[in-house]
This record gives C-alpha cells, structure tokens and sequence, in this order.
C-alpha cells in the first residue's frame, strides 16, 4: 500500500493556537493515541472556526460536516507536551474544501503531524449538501481553487 504524503503551501495557513497533551490522551505505547490526536485536530478546528466568526451550525441550519481525515504521523508526543496546531484552508469547491493542519512541537521544532480534513457546507434542516456560502470564501482570498 502506497504511503500517505501531505504537503501544504505556507500561504494557506490563517491561524495558530496552543493544545497540550494530557496524561489521559496517552496510549499503551506510551504516546499520544490516535484517538486523542483526532480529538485534538477537531479542537484545532472548532478554535479557528470560532476565531474567523464561522458559525459550525447557524440558526438557519445551515453548518460544516466533515467528510475525510487523512493524518500522517512524523514523531511521537508525550504528556504533557505543549503542540501548535497550524490551520489553513485550501483547494475550495463549490461545496468546500480542506481544512489543514501542520502539527509540532515548539520546544524542539519537532513536525509531529500533518493532516488534512475536507469539508461541505450541510443544510442540517433539509439534510442536503449546500453551496459554500460567500460570506465564507470572502473571508480566505488566497484560497486555492479545484473544480469538483
């Protein structure tokens, strides 16, 4: 089976926050879980959206829904370990996009993780796929774009 490889362009990324690995984000291995790291990438992704003021799921019932994870693992995290979650967003469609993410950690420049989320824009009520609201795409005008 062929490895994943994500790679990210600089320019896409739009923000930073904090997360530190607690004791019980720790595996039998005795690192970061897989589990846990999901958990925190999520975080990482409900911060942003709450920083660029993107509602997940607005009155009108119309929010994000995630359609993928794709996460590769480049060294171990421990308790403790105080990790920057890049975000960025790239490759929009009509529907939405990727949300990404560069993970390290400041103490040592260690890269932990990458990781790429893909999204849409879901109508809750109706239980449909909408298009992305412009509202959203203005505020990301270095966004890349792909037909799909």
């Amino acid at each position: 089976m062929a490895r994943l490889k994500l790679e990210f362009p600089e320019h896409q990324y739009y923000y930073s926050t904090q997360l530190t690995v607690r004791v019980t984000d720790i595996n039998a291995a005795n690192h970061l879980g897989n589990d846990s790291m999901i958990s925190m990438i999520s975080e990482a992704r409900a911060r942003f959206m709450f920083e660029f003021g993107i509602e997940e799921n607005r009155e009108d019932g119309i929010g994000i829904i995630v359609t993928d994870l794709a996460t590769t693992y480049k060294t171990e995290a421990h308790a403790r370990d105080h990790l920057l979650f890049e975000v960025g967003v790239m490759d929009f469609n009509r529907y939405g996009g990727d949300i990404t993410f560069r993970i390290t950690r400041p103490a040592d420049g260690a890269m932990v993780a990458m990781a790429k989320s893909g999204f849409v824009f879901f109508n809750y009520k109706s239980r449909k796929v909408v298009p992305m609201p412009e509202a959203f795409r203005e505020k990301f005008p270095n966004a890349n774009w792909v037909d799909a």
